[in-house]
């Protein structure tokens, strides 16, 4: 289906409201979700999601799961935000910033919305779909697994910008702008599938490369908007995201510990760092109404990536990172919250990755002392990160070793393949690699640039890619720091094809050996 431009809607308005948008959003979407309404007994949330007295599990998962017992004087209440209509927190900013688009005119019928996103809030998006609207998310096909086919099922458009960088410093070129080139040339073609039109696109292109450059794909996400006469929620930046969560969430949270004989006071709130709405938000309710810093923080470490939410380095800078704001910052290791994601699945519970982090970091605090009440906010369910419906059950599959693994099992792998979109080893780099690995440079194999980024952005594979991959064996995958194999191993083994990625790739290779960048590798000229 095509999206086309329609100038006659987009001057009709002229910034007054939609008003027949308006009331379609307000039956088919607000009224469905959490909001504040009157009734017999007084104002109250209509809608709330669940909060859950998961205290005899949560005690439960840690003897049998961990070895620790916990004190029966815990609290833990689970805020189950995986029920509400359309699947995740981030509905309620996305009700709100859009309720307030409709309003002051700056989104109306025949407009397209351009959102940058990691899964949830373009889920969000997709709702919207019912009103006639259409949405074009800006995302990276390193989604965990499902989270792009979701989208897609929710008929939300995706804009693929998963070309990976893997800086390298030393080289010398402008490794950035060269990237930066080839993204805007992907992502123009697939706004031309989109049925948009490109000349615009044309007349916007430096601007576009620098944004590309700067990897700045929130800010590329309102220029299209922009250029197009669109409207782009801007989730980072809009402080709806912070309001819904401050005047709705937490109330929420509030009313239903009351019924449950608790006060909120007395709670800690622990909520993993998407966006830093709900932190913030929660935080200014619980500092305006009982004067206290209650809000956790929490992060997976940095080398780790979980589903919809940013390590800690990533969250610096952002306009609602408000650190003195949160009680604590957690750094929690998600490989160890598996046990526990593994558990609360098989009990029934609807928990994604980031809920798993959370609850694993209210385990921790609990088994230091810190706080005996708390309440974790469960952001979204587990149906879209594929991956895990699987691997609940039994041992989850690797697509990834490390250096020294990599070199102690070195001869279960039948060949070594170099993958990566921009750069090719030179020969000193292809017998670093052999070298390393206690290999011949004969078993070392390199793809074309061009043939890893087909696979990368159609999730194909070309069949110039397929002569190097010997059937039924098991294959080494090395790139410059080990993002682009990764992906690659994952994409194969949906193939059936067994590889796997070596962690830190060459440049882990080089680190151990001396090795400048520019020793190594090269721009790939093919």
């Amino acid at each position: 289906m095509e999206i086309a431009r329609s100038p006659e809607k987009e001057t009709a308005y002229n910034g007054k409201p939609d008003q027949n948008l308006l009331a379609k959003f307000n039956t088919e979407i607000r009224s469905r979700v959490p909001h504040w309404q009157e009734g017999p007994e007084g104002t109250h949330v209509q809608n709330p999601t669940p909060l859950t007295n998961i205290t005899s599990d949560f005690i439960e998962c840690a003897r049998t799961e961990y070895g620790i017992e916990l004190s029966s004087k815990i609290r833990v209440f689970g805020k189950l935000d995986s029920e509400i209509y359309g699947g995740s927190v981030k509905v309620r900013p996305m009700v709100q910033i859009i309720e307030d688009g409709i309003k002051t005119g700056s989104l109306h019928s025949g407009q397209i919305i351009f959102e940058a996103t990691s899964g949830n809030f373009g889920l969000a998006l997709g709702l919207l779909r019912s009103l006639g609207l259409q949405v074009i998310t800006l995302v990276s096909r390193r989604l965990q697994e499902g989270v792009t086919e979701e989208l897609e099922r929710q008929g939300v458009k995706t804009v693929d910008l998963d070309i990976d960088i893997c800086p390298a410093p030393g080289l010398q070129m402008d490794q950035n702008t060269l990237v930066a080139n080839t993204i805007a040339q992907n992502v123009k073609q697939q706004l031309s599938e989109y049925g948009l039109d490109t000349s615009i696109y044309d007349k916007s292109l430096p601007g576009i490369v620098h944004l590309l450059a700067r990897q700045d794909v929130i800010g590329l996400a309102k220029h299209l908007a922009k250029i197009y006469n669109g409207f782009c929620p801007e989730q980072y930046d809009n402080e709806y995201n912070v309001i819904a969560h401050e005047t709705i969430t937490g109330p929420e949270i509030d009313q239903q510990l009351l019924r449950e004989g608790y006060s909120l006071a007395d709670f800690r709130i622990i909520t993993t760092f998407g966006t830093g709405g709900t932190s913030t938000g929660l935080s200014k309710y619980l500092q305006k109404k009982y004067g206290k810093k209650s809000v956790h923080v929490v992060y997976p470490l940095n080398n780790q990536d979980v589903a919809g939410i940013r390590t800690k380095d990533k969250s610096l800078g952002l306009r609602f990172y408000r650190p003195k704001d949160y009680s604590g910052q957690h750094e929690v290791d998600f490989d160890a919250a598996k046990p526990l994601f593994r558990f609360f699945a098989r009990k029934g519970y609807n928990i994604g990755e980031s809920s798993a982090l959370a609850l694993y970091a209210c385990l921790q605090m609990l088994n230091f002392g810190v706080g005996e009440s708390f309440v974790v906010v469960l952001a979204d369910g587990i149906e879209k990160y594929g991956k895990y419906l699987g691997e609940l059950a039994g041992e989850e599959r690797r697509y990834e070793v490390s250096i020294d693994e990599a070199r102690s099992s070195t001869e279960q792998y039948d060949s070594i393949l170099w993958t990566h979109t921009t750069y090719a080893p030179k020969n000193e780099g292809i017998q670093l690699i052999a070298s390393s690995l206690g290999r011949g440079i004969d078993n070392v194999k390199v793809a074309r640039a061009q043939d890893v980024q087909t696979l990368v952005m159609t999730e194909k594979l070309p069949e110039t890619l397929k002569t190097l991959i010997p059937d039924h064996k098991k294959i080494l995958l090395v790139c410059m720091v080990g993002a682009t194999s990764l992906r690659v191993a994952e994409l194969l083994g949906t193939m059936g094809i067994e590889a796997v990625s070596v962690t830190g790739g060459v440049m882990g290779f080089a680190g151990t050996n001396g090795k400048s960048p520019s020793d190594i590798v090269q721009l790939a000229r093919e």
